[in-house]
């Protein structure tokens, strides 16, 4: 049933937003024309006119967004060397010691977080490890990534512990990603796939690559699993500006559109770079480092809204994220700030009035809760705010970060309701969110006659699910604009 196109659901139970409309929980029949809802009724009340998907008494929401992903870096992460269970330096060295070498020559491992190891990666420890292989350790954050002689050799870079952090990692990333377009586009295509399988209608491609061609060439060669929209970076900003790019418009498919102009603008808690009010224990000069100054940053969002393009902001620590608001207010500029994991009280209520949304990634919190307790013990302002953001009258967007985290939005979704993933309590429980709030923040659409009709049926109803339960909610179909992506 993979790509058939529905007139109606049949039977079907509205669990997200759009159920508000409805007198009670019983099933109808969604009637679907033209890629929109047109119709909502009771069962057998309306004719279907083509194809139907019996539903079969499933709960539906409307299509989920991961409103953060770096497409091909999470795409070619399933023949990346996973890291992430390495507890110390000497073991991720291992790991990387018999790992088979790609097309290119390379060794690559990612997902690694040395944060809370006891030992530090050094130069000495990975060549002894690795040898003459070329060997690429990129951190889980992507804000720092580890050589061997080797690979640093090939890069033209240099480092004492072999160690690069921020453009210079970035720049190692940019260049592992740039694989043959026809490798990276079939990764894509899977990655797609496996996106469906949970829900996915839509996704922000924050990849560090000129995305206004590769978009529109994958969809001519079939990709059809979902929206994106696609931004670009200062560093093709004036390319972004004579290719007459506009947030909003659609650009070569409707399923492609032109997103924002995206900004780092510090760096990482994983890294110990993200700008933050107060310094990382035991380095009492470390406060972070702002990557754009205030005064750049802000002649970039002017130069943006002039040219007809949002901006996405990332910013961590709180510095970074009051700077970023101070550039909101002197610019005019609309768009998100990216992250926001370490905000000011007194910055909650500057989002609101100013319209910006917060991009947030949920799973973060459970991911660096341990961080968060060694490394930012002494920063007085809020850490992963959701709730506090949300009553301060914020618009909450989730997105994954992937590869950084998963790319499921029931991870997300868990993440902010639970506050945790493991056998511990919650963590900060005053800043969970309900079922529906946080349905809210996953979707760009609701279940009612003249939205899209992006929906996903659901196994069980996501209102009454709790735990590992709602985090693995199975997904029975996903549909995008009434053709089918998904069908288990």
């Amino acid at each position: 049933m993979i790509g058939t196109d529905v007139s109606m659901v049949k039977g079907v139970r509205i669990a997200g937003p759009g159920r508000e409309f409805l007198i009670d929980d019983e099933p109808v029949d969604i009637v679907i024309d033209g890629g929109a809802i047109t119709d909502i009724a009771p069962p057998g009340a309306l004719r279907p006119t083509g194809e139907v998907l019996d539903a079969g008494g499933a709960w539906v929401v409307p299509g989920l967004w991961d409103n953060h992903v770096h497409t091909v870096q999470w795409a070619l992460a399933a023949e990346r060397v996973p890291l992430l269970t390495a507890g110390s330096a000497a073991e991720a060295a291992r790991l990387m010691t018999d790992a088979e070498p790609l097309p290119d020559g390379r060794r690559v491992g990612a997902g690694f977080r040395d944060a809370l190891w006891s030992d530090q990666p050094s130069l000495a420890l990975l060549d002894d490890a690795t040898g003459e292989v070329p060997t690429y350790l990129i951190n889980a954050d992507v804000h720092s990534t580890w050589l061997n002689s080797a690979a640093l050799r090939r890069e033209g870079f240099s480092a004492p512990d072999g160690v690069l952090r921020e453009e210079d990692a970035f720049e190692i990333s940019r260049r592992l990603n740039a694989v043959d377009p026809a490798r990276a586009d079939d990764a894509v295509l899977r990655a797609g796939e496996r996106a469906a399988s949970r829900g996915v209608t839509g996704l922000v491609d924050f990849d560090m690559a000129w995305n206004a061609d590769a978009w529109p060439r994958r969809v001519a060669a079939g990709f059809s699993a979902h929206r994106v929209e696609f931004s670009v970076y200062p560093f093709d900003f004036d390319r972004a500006v004579e290719s007459g790019l506009r947030t909003g418009e659609s650009h070569g498919s409707p399923l492609i559109r032109v997103g924002a102009l995206k900004i780092i603008t510090d760096g990482s808690l994983g890294t110990r770079t993200a700008a933050c009010s107060h310094h990382y224990p035991g380095d009492p000069a470390n406060f972070g480092v702002l990557t754009v100054p205030p005064e750049e940053l802000t002649d970039l969002l002017v130069a943006a809204t002039g040219a007809g393009l949002a901006v996405a902001v990332h910013a961590i620590g709180d510095r970074a994220v009051t700077a970023a608001l101070d550039a909101f207010t002197v610019s005019g500029a609309v768009g998100t700030i990216e992250h926001a994991q370490l905000v000011r009280h007194a910055d909650l209520s500057r989002f609101a009035r100013l319209g910006v949304v917060a991009s947030v990634q949920p799973q973060h919190a459970l991911d660096d809760r341990d961080l968060v307790e060694t490394h930012w013990a002494g920063q007085t302002s809020i850490g992963y705010p959701l709730a506090a953001l949300r009553r301060a009258g914020v618009q909450l967007r989730f997105g994954s970060d992937a590869p950084v985290a998963e790319l499921d939005p029931w991870q997300g979704i868990g993440a902010a309701v639970d506050r945790t993933d493991d056998e511990r309590e919650p963590w900060h429980p005053e800043e969970r969110l309900t079922i529906d709030e946080a349905l809210e923040a996953s979707v760009r659409s609701s279940v009612r006659p003249g939205e899209p009709a992006d929906l996903v049926l659901c196994g069980e109803d996501p209102r009454a699910a709790h735990g590992d339960g709602l985090r693995r909610m199975p997904v029975e179909a996903t549909l995008l604009a009434g053709r089918v992506t998904h069908r288990s």
